[in-house]
């Protein structure tokens, strides 16, 4: 089976979550190209390693340029499948409504996967609003905020305060991965994020095949809430990594892998 999923190259496209870049997906990354697939794994404006200061990125669009430019580039003929994760799937949607010519497949990991221009439940809203920071918690405050344009408006960046970093995206990751990521973590765009909620209806959206990839143990975006949203908006495939956390990228690398192949043969060749 695994010798049969490899034997039709595909290019698949990476896009992070909040405060990630490009970087946290290299162990997926390097598994596909060394069976013969491409990867290419896209930093968002103000992410990883992209220049620009998030503080200065002013909405989705904006904060999604760089994925918007790659998509753009590619050759007439050439489609590739996305894999967002996190709010990350905002990004992803966005780009599916602007490119759907270029993408043969989306693939939600622990991603936020909502319907351009629908009615979003208040309890699934809210939990995405914690997880992109727009939101305190009751009980705790997991965020750090920088105020660019003065305290009283919105904060322009968060960063997930240190002491929640493991707990909230690594809590099943290998030690020498949550390592790598407190080093490599800056904070997030808000703007960007004010803007996943807020796609336009857009009939493009529905002509991608979609995608869902569950975390069993996801302390951030619990799996109880990610049936909810996959109630809304059924995709056409669903798998499950029952042992990983939000962060299935460390914590189960391989059958995500696995996942990928598996969803990736089911396009026509």
């Amino acid at each position: 089976m695994r010798r049969r999923l490899e034997m039709t190259e595909h290019h698949f496209v990476f896009v992070h979550g909040a405060g990630h870049g490009g970087w946290c997906w290299y162990k997926l990354a390097n598994s596909l190209r060394e069976n013969g697939h491409k990867a290419t794994c896209i930093d968002l404006k103000g992410a990883g390693i992209n220049p620009t200061d998030p503080n200065t990125v002013s909405s989705l669009d904006d904060y999604d340029e760089p994925l918007y430019a790659f998509l753009s580039q590619l050759p007439i003929d050439q489609k590739v499948i996305l894999v967002s994760h996190s709010v990350g799937g905002g990004s992803m949607t966005a780009a599916m409504c602007l490119f759907p010519s270029k993408v043969s497949l989306a693939v939600f990991v622990a991603a936020a996967m909502v319907k351009p221009g629908t009615l979003i439940p208040e309890r699934l809203k809210n939990v995405m609003k914690i997880c992109s920071g727009l939101i305190e918690e009751e009980t705790e405050k997991i965020w750090d905020y920088t105020f660019g344009n003065g305290p009283e408006n919105l904060p322009t960046s968060i960063m997930m305060k240190p002491e929640y970093v493991r707990d909230k995206f690594y809590n099943e990751s290998p030690m020498e991965d949550y390592t790598l990521a407190t080093t490599l973590l800056r904070p997030a765009p808000v703007m960007a994020f004010v803007g996943i909620m807020d796609i336009p209806k857009a009939p493009e959206a529905d002509k991608t095949p979609r995608v869902y990839v569950k975390t069993g143990k996801d302390h951030l975006f619990e799996p109880v809430l990610q049936e909810v949203m996959l109630a809304l908006w059924p995709p056409a495939q669903t798998f499950l990594l029952p042992d990983s956390d939000h962060s299935a990228f460390f914590s189960q690398p391989q059958e995500l892998y696995q996942f990928l192949l598996q969803a990736a043969s089911s396009l026509s060749p």
